[in-house]
């Protein structure tokens, strides 16, 4: 797909995301460093760039993990309004400005979980519920695939939103890939629409059932990345 990813919002969701971004202007506690006029494309059409993954156009259980300031989770409620999107972040300033962003944009099927991704998946209710799993830039990929496997359903994706391609840390991935049971499937250049130039998703699959010793304790997936 080469057009504009925000094409097909319509008039109403534009405004729902236009109120989000509006919020996030105003916002007084740090929750994301772009506020000004180039945000709509750096968080907006960025977020959009998903979409170039069919499972994720279809999916009806989303995890954003690491979510942040609510990017890609927030955009993805409102483009996906059958999905039911959890945006998992253990910051509680920026769990609490993705509620009010909820709210004022009106967008009921986000929900913020202030929480590490380590202790939803512990959860019965939410371990290996999941259909996709998306990450913006919070980790390297092992990282991610490991916080992503007890998650997902078996057969779900992963979708990782990634800069500049590091041949060091797709070796790394690829040597974790069984212990993981997430298996690289395939990588999207979207640079030339997205609020990066060098934007790449990287999509991953759960290959298997998750490996008993997932998750680990809270913090060792980033500070010991298997692989």
């Amino acid at each position: 797909m080469g057009k504009d990813p925000t094409a097909s919002l319509s008039p109403a969701q534009r405004r729902s995301l236009e109120t989000v971004l509006g919020l996030l202007a105003e916002e007084r506690a740090s929750v994301s460093s772009v506020v000004d006029e180039r945000a709509w494309r750096v968080h907006v059409a960025d977020s959009l760039t998903g979409l170039d993954v069919p499972e994720l156009r279809d999916a009806s259980r989303i995890a954003d993990i690491g979510a942040g300031a609510g990017f890609p989770g927030l955009v993805l409620a409102v483009a996906l309004p059958e999905a039911h999107v959890d945006l998992i972040e253990s910051v509680g300033r920026k769990t609490a400005f993705i509620a009010r962003a909820a709210e004022a944009a009106a967008i009921p099927n986000a929900t913020p979980i202030t929480a590490r991704s380590e202790d939803v998946a512990r959860d019965e209710a939410t371990r290996e519920s999941y259909d996709i799993v998306t990450a913006r830039a919070v980790g390297r990929l092992s990282t991610l695939a490991e916080l992503a496997s007890p998650l997902l359903k078996e057969g779900g994706l992963l979708i990782a939103w990634k800069g500049k391609r590091d041949p060091d840390e797709e070796a790394q991935m690829s040597r974790a890939a069984e212990s993981l049971a997430m298996r690289p499937e395939q990588i999207l250049d979207v640079g030339h629409r997205a609020g990066s130039k060098h934007r790449h998703l990287h999509v991953l699959r759960k290959s298997g059932t998750t490996p008993p010793n997932l998750p680990r304790k809270s913090g060792m997936a980033k500070k010991r990345p298997q692989g």
